[in-house]
């Protein structure tokens, strides 16, 4: 345990010198804060301390060491009434007893904008025929790696991942950054630690000047200069603690807290200057590891009324999910409250486990 909070404390002391020492974008690659698989979701993310299969890649790669054989999931959801749609694909695999690898992909993107700009000729003329579409998409290509390195319980793991951002043929960026995580598992008890962009993820852009030319003057005193080509995506912190409980012969209860933390000033319910804290937590009740029931609060804010007066809201959410013959399929409907401005979201995914297939 001594050895696992030194790790803990040299970890967020790396991070805090990182922070302190450039200048980040407070919201930058928002779409990789999401989350993937419905199961995790239904959990309001509270995952990082026990994630042990093939979405671990991207909830904590450490837990990458608990997968027996190769596993794959696909997840769909869509946002805002249909507007944009979320895409997920994983695959890992374990290499040997010591060490386990991962690959996953997410799109997320909103298809078919129309593009004004040239709506209006030289003459003055409204010609509906200059209308064209363009897509503004993010994508994400992580691989990750899992090793036990010096406890038989304590594992790690790390991410390098490649983010591709698009915004039809007017701009378009690449990123490039690493996540590094911790689990401990010490009998019904699991910890977790999991840093995203431990190094920062720095995107440039390229911006198209003459697209740019367009719509330059179409705002007065707006949209003068070319907007900053350079992001820096300051690193996020994720801790975890979680316990198992026997409840009978055939049921089980999984219960973790969990920790978020920016480097920012924001609406969560802990917000300082140096940094912000929103907790979550999560239930999973199974029935003989066969029917899954899930719950979980999180996302909680402080949020100011119409008349200035302040509340805090929190998102709930639920899942189900069963498995059947190394097939796992999961379903969840998040923001059961509609907190702030996004409604609910159906979310379906499915994760296929090898190993049944070899019995």
């Amino acid at each position: 345990m001594n050895s696992l909070k030194k790790i803990y404390t040299l970890v967020l002391l790396f991070v805090s010198l990182i922070v302190n020492a450039q200048a980040f974008r407070n919201y930058s690659n928002e779409f990789l804060t999401i989350g993937v698989d419905a199961a995790s979701l239904g959990m309001s993310k509270s995952v990082v301390a026990t994630t042990s299969d093939v979405n671990a890649g991207y909830w904590n790669p450490a837990g990458l060491l608990h997968i027996k054989d190769y596993q794959g999931s696909l997840m769909h959801s869509s946002y805002f009434a249909g507007i944009a749609n979320y895409n997920y694909a994983a695959f890992a695999m374990p290499i040997d007893k010591q060490s386990a690898l991962g690959i996953s992909v997410i799109r997320f993107g909103v298809d078919d904008i129309l593009n004004t700009t040239q709506l209006i000729d030289s003459q003055g003329n409204i010609d509906f025929n200059r209308i064209s579409l363009f897509s503004a998409a993010d994508y994400a290509l992580t691989v990750s790696y899992a090793r036990n390195l010096i406890l038989k319980n304590v594992y790690f793991g790390i991410n390098a991942k490649v983010v591709r951002r698009t915004i039809g043929d007017f701009a378009s960026s690449w990123g490039v950054g690493l996540d590094a995580g911790i689990q401990y598992i010490r009998g019904d008890w699991s910890f977790g630690l999991m840093v995203r962009d431990i190094s920062t993820t720095f995107n440039i852009w390229a911006i198209d000047s003459d697209a740019f030319a367009t719509v330059q003057n179409a705002i007065p005193g707006q949209n003068q200069e070319l907007p900053e080509t350079t992001e820096i995506t300051k690193p996020k912190v994720q801790l975890g603690v979680a316990r198992k409980f026997r409840l009978s012969r055939f049921f089980n209860l999984l219960t973790e807290l969990d920790i978020n933390m920016r480097f920012a000033k924001t609406n969560d319910i802990i917000s300082t200057g140096i940094a912000s804290i929103d907790p979550a937590l999560g239930f999973q009740l199974d029935y003989d590891n066969f029917v899954f029931l899930r719950a979980g609060l999180g996302n909680f804010q402080n949020t100011t009324e119409f008349d200035g007066s302040n509340s805090l809201s929190l998102q709930p959410n639920l899942g189900v999910g069963f498995i059947y013959n190394g097939i796992q399929i999961d379903y969840a409907l998040t923001n059961i409250g509609s907190v702030g401005n996004a409604l609910f979201s159906n979310i379906f995914s499915v994760k296929i486990d090898y190993s049944f297939f070899r019995q």
